[in-house]
C-alpha cells in the first residue's frame, strides 16, 4: 500500500471479529510506534499490549471505575456492572494501552512528550491499515482515572494517553468525508 493511500485510506474501525491478530504483526506495529518523531529523542511512550485473559485488567479497571458510581450495590447490579466493563474490555482480540512517561516537570516538556506519543499511536493506526487490521483509538474519562492508571502500574510521572482496540475488520467502514483543505487553512506568503 501507497503512504499516501494508507493515509487517506486509514478508518477508526470498532467493529472487528474475535479472530486472533498475529503476534508478529503486533510486534511489527509496537515498532512502527518507536520511529515516531520525539524531541531530543526522549522516547516517552509505554505500551501495554492485552490479548486474551490479558484484557481482564482493562475490565477489572473499568469495573472498579463504574462500581465507584453505584449508591446501592446489589448482587444483580454488580454482575450487570462486571458484566459491560469486561465486554469493553473484550471489543477486540488485542487492545494497547498506551502510555507517556514524562521525562520531566516542566509543562514544554510534558507536551512534547504527549505529543510524541500521540505520533507513535498514529503510526501503529496507519501500520494496522496497510496490514488489512482494523483500529480505533478509545480514550474518555475512565482512561484518566486513577484506577486506570494503578492497573497498569503507572507512576507519579506517567499517563495513559490511549487505547487502541485492534482485530480484523468485521465491516468495510463507511467513507467520512472531510473538510476541504481550503477551509482550515491559511496561506501566510508575505
Amino acid at each position: 500500500m501507497h503512504l499516501i493511500e494508507g493515509i487517506k485510506s486509514r478508518k477508526s474501525i470498532g467493529k472487528v471479529k474475535q479472530d486472533p491478530v498475529e503476534k508478529e504483526k503486533i510486534e511489527a506495529l509496537l515498532e512502527l510506534a518507536t520511529y515516531a518523531p520525539n524531541h531530543h529523542l526522549t522516547e516517552p511512550w509505554r505500551f501495554f499490549v492485552m490479548t486474551g485473559e490479558g484484557r481482564k485488567v482493562l475490565g477489572n479497571a473499568y469495573r472498579d471505575i463504574a462500581l465507584e458510581k453505584v449508591t446501592d450495590p446489589t448482587d444483580e447490579a454488580i454482575a450487570l456492572i462486571e458484566t459491560k466493563q469486561h465486554g469493553k474490555a473484550n471489543r477486540a482480540p488485542v487492545v494497547i494501552a498506551v502510555a507517556v512517561s514524562f521525562r520531566g516537570q516542566e509543562e514544554i516538556e510534558r507536551i512534547e512528550d504527549r505529543a510524541a506519543t500521540y505520533a507513535a499511536i498514529q503510526n501503529m493506526l496507519l501500520g494496522a491499515n496497510a496490514m488489512g487490521l482494523g483500529t480505533i483509538w478509545r480514550s474518555g474519562a475512565p482512561m484518566y482515572h486513577p484506577t486506570m492508571k494503578q492497573a497498569f502500574g503507572l507512576g507519579e510521572n506517567d499517563e495513559l494517553v490511549g487505547l487502541i482496540y485492534i482485530g480484523y475488520p468485521e465491516v468495510e467502514p463507511k467513507e467520512k468525508p472531510r473538510k476541504p483543505v481550503s477551509q482550515v487553512t491559511t496561506w501566510m506568503e508575505q
